[in-house]
């Protein structure tokens, strides 16, 4: 399932007849957003997690959720739809870790890493998805082990470059969107994304990835 941002237009049209009270629009708003919303859930779902839900479920739940919090955005006169409805997603995957997840390991007598609003960290989910962009034949038979060390060395790199890669590369967020979702002006997240994605191209290198799609 693919799907870039959404024109502006489309959903700057569809809001207005929402604050002027038509609620019937919100199935539109949902289906606009559908695939970017899956998209997210599919990168920040936990590999545990993955093997008992499936995105498709935790979108509905979300929805769920937004429809019956759309008195929350109404409430601020300013602010993008999407952005609103992607933390909403995001709360609803925090939940449904925490209840599956999260259980399962307190009965363990393990502590549960809830770094990020979804349960899961963003260095690791940055790592699954790369790992398979080594190209090395000696790196790649590592496996599991380059995964951990690829996570490891994302870490190094500070939370808001590893979110605006997250947002921007994997959940296709327009430059405002992230800007907006992390509490930072448009300039500032054009500048972080620069030095993260400088940061992050040294990083690939130094794994033996010398053709690295990010520009």
């Amino acid at each position: 399932m693919t799907g870039g941002p959404t024109a502006p237009a489309d959903e700057e049209a569809l809001v207005i007849r929402l604050r002027e009270g038509d609620r019937e629009v919100l199935g539109d708003l949902f289906s606009l957003h559908r695939q970017r919303v899956w998209r997210m859930i599919r990168f920040r779902m936990d590999r545990r997690l993955a093997a008992r839900i499936d995105p498709d479920d935790v979108c509905q739940e979300a929805f769920l959720a937004a429809r019956t919090r759309i008195d929350n955005f109404l409430a601020e006169p300013q602010g993008s739809f999407f952005v609103w409805l992607r933390m909403i997603a995001l709360q609803t995957l925090f939940d449904q870790h925490r209840h599956h997840i999260g259980a399962e390991m307190r009965n363990a007598g393990r502590d549960v890493r809830l770094d990020q609003p979804d349960g899961s960290n963003t260095s690791l989910c940055l790592a699954a998805q790369l790992a398979g962009t080594i190209t090395s034949p000696s790196q790649a038979a590592a496996g599991l082990e380059l995964m951990q060390r690829l996570e490891q060395a994302i870490r190094s790199m500070a939370a808001l470059d590893q979110e605006i890669i997250a947002m921007r590369h994997f959940e296709d967020l327009t430059n405002v969107e992230s800007a907006e979702a992390l509490g930072i002006s448009p300039t500032a997240a054009s500048n972080r994304y620069v030095r993260a994605i400088a940061r992050l191209k040294e990083i690939l290198i130094s794994f033996g990835n010398t053709e690295s799609k990010f520009s």
